[in-house]
């Protein structure tokens, strides 16, 4: 609270709604955090899984493109590649969870048909048309890998603003409402004892 509560019944009233709000909320923001943690676990298990995938993949790929520019000549290796159009297929869609929004590209299937000309290239067709192959299979996992990364990044900032939150309610509003609470009960309670000595001592008087 930002200012010293009174030691009136109203404003004791008004801290133990805000205490059960607070309460309340820590409770939502713990199991977001949880469901958070959960998805976090899983989409790193993600990671791990595409990684460990790409590994061989781009080993082929790169022994693909050796035997291309041994066969053909890096020069017109660079020709062939300068040619092929940029992957324009893809399909990012967006999921909630808890409030938050995580991509999800849809599956992509590699196109595996060479979309070059080799005219006036006598030799090492084969060879180039290895490494477009392998280099195209690579295009799925990437988009995977960047779907993956993506919200992994995303869902450890949330996680980390959600829990520097139920820090701030459980260790420090939480734990205020509740000495506030106890400072005006104890205050309203020895007013009620003065308030009972003053009438006993006014009745005694009065006989």
């Amino acid at each position: 609270m930002s200012r010293q509560a009174a030691a009136t019944r109203s404003d004791m009233t008004r801290i133990q709604a805000a205490l059960k709000l607070a309460r309340r909320g820590h409770d939502l923001l713990e199991r977001k955090r949880r469901i958070l943690m959960a998805e976090l676990v899983s989409r790193i298990e993600d990671v791990r899984e595409v990684q460990s995938g790409m590994r061989d993949i781009f080993a082929g790929a790169y022994s693909g493109l050796r035997m291309a520019n041994i066969s053909m000549g890096i020069e017109n290796v660079e020709r062939v590649a300068g040619i092929v159009p940029e992957e324009d297929r893809f399909v990012i869609r967006l999921r909630s969870i808890m409030g938050m929004d995580i991509p999800e590209v849809d599956p992509l299937e590699p196109a595996c048909s060479p979309v070059y000309s080799l005219g006036g290239i006598s030799s090492g067709t084969s060879s180039v048309d290895n490494a477009y192959v392998r280099a195209r299979s690579l295009v799925p996992l990437i988009a995977r890998l960047a779907e993956v990364e993506t919200s992994v990044y995303r869902l450890a900032v949330q996680i980390r603003r959600t829990v520097r939150r139920v820090n701030a309610l459980e260790k420090v509003f939480i734990p205020r409402c509740e000495a506030q609470v106890r400072s005006i009960a104890a205050a309203l309670e020895e007013n009620e004892r003065e308030d009972m000595t003053r009438i006993k001592l006014s009745s005694g008087r009065e006989m």
